[in-house]
C-alpha cells in the first residue's frame, strides 16, 4: 500500500492494513460482524424512548402503564417522524397522547383518553398516529 506523507489515501485502506498486518489476527471470520454491520443493524432497530421527569411523573399520576407493545408503537412513532423531518411531534398510542422531542427520543408529557377532548396543542410541528 503506499502511504502519501504518512497519511492514508483512504480510511478503508487504513483498515484493511491494521488488519492485516496485527499480529494474531486476520480478516473476519465467517462468525463475526464488521461495524458498519453493526452499526446498519442499529439504525433499523426502534429506539426505546426516554421519557422526561415530567412526562414519568405524568404517566405515574394518571396511573398510565404502558404495555411492552406500545412503547413499540410508540418507538416506532418517532422514528416514522424523525424521517419526516419533524422535530417535536404528538405520537398518538390507542387512547394515549404524548408530545415527544423527536431528535432527543424523549416523550415530554403524556395525556391519556380522558384529558384528550377538547385538548390543543401547541409547538409541534407534526403528529403520528401509531
Amino acid at each position: 500500500m503506499k502511504v502519501l506523507n504518512g497519511q492514508f489515501p483512504s480510511i478503508e485502506q487504513a483498515a484493511n492494513e491494521y488488519l492485516e498486518n496485527r499480529p494474531g489476527s486476520s480478516a473476519l471470520t465467517g462468525n463475526e460482524r464488521s461495524f458498519a454491520q453493526v452499526l446498519d443493524e442499529k439504525k433499523t432497530e426502534n429506539p426505546a424512548p426516554k421519557f422526561s421527569k415530567h412526562a414519568a411523573s405524568r404517566l405515574s399520576e394518571r396511573n398510565i402503564e404502558l404495555s411492552d407493545k406500545q412503547i413499540d408503537r410508540l418507538s416506532a412513532g418517532m422514528q416514522a417522524a424523525g424521517q419526516k423531518g419533524i422535530n417535536e411531534t404528538l405520537v398518538m398510542v390507542d387512547q394515549l397522547a404524548f408530545i415527544v422531542n423527536v431528535k432527543n427520543q424523549t416523550v415530554i408529557t403524556a395525556l391519556d383518553g380522558k384529558e384528550n377532548d377538547g385538548s390543543v396543542f401547541t409547538n409541534i410541528d407534526g403528529a403520528v398516529i401509531a
